[in-house]
């Protein structure tokens, strides 16, 4: 279709949204709906109707002829002037988009620069009047390309954001775990590890945005990005239909296997792959016309996986069909009063049955367990929104979130998990798959209230919001033992983690681990906000906020153990039109954001949680049968060095000893600036800078000097949650008689870590290096909006992320509990660590288009292009002390000596690894629509990863596994890009 021109009249009061361009777009507006403001008259009423609903609203323009309507539910509506009782031209369209503000000047007919007509549709790619950045995307756009139908796939779209370890997606350099996801208002971000977030089908979506930085103060609890999203609603129109999404193996390219140099198999992948079908039916339409509507889905699953373990012994066979339900009910009371009512279950359930497997000839053998998996759970909001008064209105949501985390197999009860990491693969030679039984249930409460009042030039914005997080948890190791025994290759002499020494004669160690704890622990999560948006000229508008924030933790019998209040979170931006014509800008902003203490802390700190480690000498292998099957079981020969409880003996300790009395919370202050400017009627451009730097950390830190000697040597505290590389307030024994009395600070920059020379005489004290991360980028944007026959996008990212602590999660080591990375144990695990993050991808090339080559045949495509992630060189010991954990510096002379001082270490810099390659990931999709009388059909069949690269994105950069006894899986690939696929979806609308 060409392009269409509005008459005059028209073109003269419209100034929109552009909901067809991917271009990032700063935003002024509610989390879960848009506004519509401008200026006409002074004293003429303004009336907005929409075009599915007919709710309709009118306001009279002040005095200066400015006209605001708030908490606007996204949607299309008919704007309508009106001078002493007579309409002022005719009624226009404008489109309001979610987190933006449309602003339509009504009877200027001599300000026609910033309009621009696209197809049918009248938009404006430059939002002068806002500060705040983010991407915004309807469903309608992401049907035109090849797209995962999944939040964080669309959330990838955004200029800094990357797929990052454990699932997650780490924006503008921030760990997967900072980031906050929202549906409708309502927080379904996974609080437990802050990992994932409640899984919604794509066809119960209407429009996301994605905010990558300088948003508002109403958004609080992330140091990362927000993923913003709103469901579809019912209109007077009754509607329905279904979609079937289909992903066949049959369309799917095989995996490819990787082998060492012995040509043992370690990462096994050409048995991996899943049919998948997804079947959605939807309805809507009004309940009461003008009144109340509903819309509602049900999606029937069938997703059946299969694969092998790494090493391609055992072989998994999956199962999960339990569908998705959702349901949205808009209740417009009057024409000042909303309510609407969502609600859906994303509870899912997985059967996976593990057999034997024979790799050479790729035939499975006899069943050996099955696992079971539960996750997600019941979602609800009630949401009011009230317009008070002209220019005063609020919104109140209260709703509930709830995330199943349940995992256990059939041989739980008799077969205990070993690994055998001698062999590529590690392969789990019992007779249990799992490695952790678990039964877990995260509910949150929610409940906000936010407000808008206009006063003239000033729009001031405030409200307050609540959450109280609970965790209810139980989860151990499987077997009678309730142990996981990991067998280690060694030397005789070597140093290991607890620090034994190898005997002579051992080639091999067991290191036989407990972890168990139960409870049920809560957090508070607490906030208010206040923010002036002040217009100063017509041309210049300041935005200035302030964010108030608490956070309360609390142990298993409900008693706050880590309490931070009074956290100050200011933000202040500007948007700068500097020729007055809406055709282009200068915006910035700077801001503070905290992100609080995840629940699996509560839990592992607070609660009686047991990790015991004791390390034997490998006294051989007894082979055993099980269903028809031969498995192994380590013999324990004698114990090497002491039992290590140090990081949960079981029981609840004094919590004044194990958490810092004083402790501060983890923040980051950002800086933006950047500039935007339309081109001409489809095209426009842009660029940001960004600056980020997280303050402090909390972590576990082994306090082992408490700084008071007795006997000389100090007394030891433990493992405490606290700020590394700062004072910390902590209960002890000061007195010498065994008994905690009194509190002692420590300065963790130069104490806390006792130093003992070779005959174990305490020698002094050593401290921790703060932890550092900095993130600096230029984002360069260009956009060519849809006009109905094609589409462009292409961002061009350059970012450096620095520093020695990539955030509460830590990719370095693959260990994934949030908020006890590992990183700050000991002294020495980020002494001399400067240097690239795990999420450093310098450069990020991503281009997507779409091309109508006639009214019925489209085609569109996607690049994303990353350079790759430093690779480390990490080692086991250094040259300060005898201890054996994580570092910088790797043994490389005189490993085995007795005396720590005669070994000879080499520092080995964050990043001396290199960098894994370059990946391309390429999209195509071939789309097809015709209408059938009532029918609107529509048939897309999207190929993803098109050029089937299989490269590299994640290895063991763990150089040594023990001191000076090189780890046989460096550099070896712990993933891989996914192979291409196919997915063709068939969708029926009526």
């Amino acid at each position: 279709m060409k392009g269409k021109t509005l008459g005059k009249s028209a073109l003269c009061m419209a100034m929109g949204i552009c909901l067809a361009s991917m271009a990032v777009q700063p935003a002024l507006a509610a989390n879960t709906d848009g506004s519509l403001a401008g200026r006409v008259a002074a004293g003429a009423e303004v009336t907005v109707r929409s075009v599915d609903t007919g709710f309709t609203r009118t306001v009279k323009a002040d005095a200066n002829g400015n006209y605001r309507f708030p908490f606007l539910p996204i949607g299309t509506y008919q704007l309508q002037a009106s001078k002493d009782g007579a309409a002022v031209g005719a009624p226009i369209e404008v489109v309001v988009s979610l987190g933006n503000e449309a602003n339509i000047n009504l009877g200027d007919a001599t300000n026609l620069g910033a309009v621009q007509v696209i197809g049918t549709r009248v938009i404006s790619p430059v939002d002068v009047r806002s500060t705040e950045s983010a991407t915004n995307v309807t469903k309608a756009e992401i049907e035109r390309i090849p797209v995962g139908r999944d939040a964080q796939s669309v959330a990838l779209l955004a200029p800094g954001v990357i797929q990052g370890q454990y699932g997650g997606a780490s924006f503008g350099g921030s760990s997967v775990s900072e980031n906050a996801v929202y549906i409708n208002g309502l927080n379904v971000t996974d609080f437990y590890k802050r990992v994932g977030f409640s899984s919604v089908p794509f066809g119960f979506f209407k429009e996301f945005q994605v905010k990558t930085g300088g948003y508002s103060v109403e958004f609080g609890r992330t140091t990362g990005g927000v993923i913003n999203a709103v469901t579809q609603s019912g209109s007077n129109e009754f509607k329905y239909g279904a979609e079937l999404v289909w992903e066949p193996k049959s369309l799917q390219s095989k995996g490819e296997n990787h082998y060492d140099g012995d040509g043992d198999p370690f990462r096994i992948r050409s048995h991996d792959q899943y049919d998948r079908t997804n079947l959605n039916v939807h309805a809507s339409g009004p309940i009461v016309k003008d009144k109340l509507f509903f819309y509602a889905m049900y999606e029937f699953r069938d997703y059946r996986p299969e694969n092998t373990n790494d090493a391609g012994s055992t072989f998994f066979k999956g199962k999960s069909d339990k569908g998705f339900w959702g349901t949205k009910l808009d209740w417009q009371i009057s024409d000042k009063h909303l309510l609407e009512f969502l609600a859906f279950s994303d509870k899912n359930e997985t059967t996976t049955d593990n057999y034997q497997f024979d790799l050479a000839d790729g035939r499975r053998g006899n069943r050996i367990n099955t696992q079971f998996n539960e996750a997600g759970g019941t979602n609800w909001a009630l949401t009011y929104t009230g317009y008070l008064t002209e220019n005063f209105s609020m919104k109140a949501l209260y709703g509930e979130n709830k995330r199943d985390r349940i995992q256990s197999s059939q041989n739980d009860l008799e077969c205990d998990a070993v690994q055998d990491r001698r062999v590529s693969g590690l392969p789990q030679i019992g007779c249990v798959s799992s490695a952790l039984i678990e039964q877990g249930l995260d509910k949150r409460e929610a409940a906000r209230l936010d407000f808008e009042w206009q006063l003239g030039d000033h729009l001031l914005r405030f409200g307050l919001d609540r959450e109280v997080n609970t965790s209810d948890n139980e989860s151990f190791y499987p077997g009678p033992s309730r142990k996981y025994y990991q067998i280690y290759s060694t030397t005789p002499g070597t140093t290991i983690e607890n620090g034994g020494v190898v005997p002579a004669g051992v080639n091999a160690y067991v290191r036989a681990r407990q972890q168990e704890v139960s409870g049920s622990f809560e957090s508070i999560n607490s906030a208010y906000y206040i923010e002036d948006n002040w217009q100063i000229t017509p041309d210049f508008m300041l935005n200035a906020g302030v964010r108030m924030e608490g956070f309360d933790n609390k142990d298993g019998e409900g008693n706050t153990y880590i309490k931070i209040d009074d956290m100050l979170a200011p933000r202040l931006g500007f948007s700068w039109d500097f020729n007055g014509d809406g055709r282009s800008k200068i915006f910035g902003n700077v801001g503070r954001y905290y992100l609080p203490i995840v629940n699996q802390i509560n839990v592992k700190q607070a609660g009686a949680f047991l990790d015991e480690r004791t390390y034997y000498a490998l006294a051989g292998l007894e082979s055993f049968e099980k269903n028809g099957s031969t498995y192994y079981r380590p013999i324990l020969g004698q114990q090497i060095g002491p039992v290590d409880n140090s990081q949960g003996d079981g029981s609840v300790g004094d919590l004044r000893s194990e958490v810092d009395a004083d402790i501060d919370p983890v923040y980051q202050d950002e800086a933006i600036l950047g500039y935007q400017s339309m081109i001409d009627e489809t095209w426009s451009w842009g660029v940001r800078g960004i600056y980020r730097r997280l303050h402090n950390a909390i972590d576990d830190m082994e306090i082992t000097s408490n700084g008071i000697v007795c006997n000389g040597s100090p007394g030891e505290i433990g493992y405490v949650m606290a700020n590394p590389g700062k004072s910390v307030k902590l209960y002890t024994d000061t007195n010498c008689d065994g008994v905690n009395d009194g509190y002692v600070n420590i300065d963790t920059s130069r104490a806390g870590w006792a130093l003992y020379d070779a005959d174990g005489n305490y020698v002094g004290e050593r401290g921790w290096v703060k932890p550092k991360r900095t993130y600096r980028a230029l984002e360069f944007m260009l956009d060519r909006a849809w006009d109905d026959k094609w589409a462009f996008n292409a961002s061009y990212t350059w970012s450096k992320s620095e520093g020695n602590a990539e955030g509460p999660s830590n990719s370095d080591f693959g260990f994934d509990n949030t908020g006890r990375t590992e990183s700050f144990d000991n002294p020495f695990v980020n002494l001399n660590g400067d240097g690239p993050l795990p999420n450093d991808r310098r450069h990020q090339i991503k281009l997507r288009g779409a091309y109508a080559i006639n009214d019925n045949w489209s085609v569109g495509a996607t690049l994303n292009a990353q350079s790759g992630r430093p690779i480390n060189a990490f080692g086991k010991g250094s040259p300060f002390d005898g201890t054996s954990y994580h570092s910088f510096y790797v043994c490389v002379a005189n490993c085995q000596a007795d005396n720590f001082a005669d070994r000879t270490y080499q520092l080995r810099s964050r990043g001396s690894g290199g960098r894994t390659p370059w990946i391309f990931d390429m999209g195509a999709s071939l789309s097809y629509q015709q209408q059938f009388a009532q029918a609107n059909v529509r048939v897309k069949l999207a190929v993803y990863n098109l050029l089937n690269q299989q490269r590299r994105i994640e290895v063991d950069d763990e150089y040594e596994q023990d001191i000076g006894f090189k780890n046989p899986q460096y550099l070896y690939g712990t993933g891989y890009q996914s192979p291409r696929y196919a997915q063709l979806t068939v969708s029926v609308d009526f």
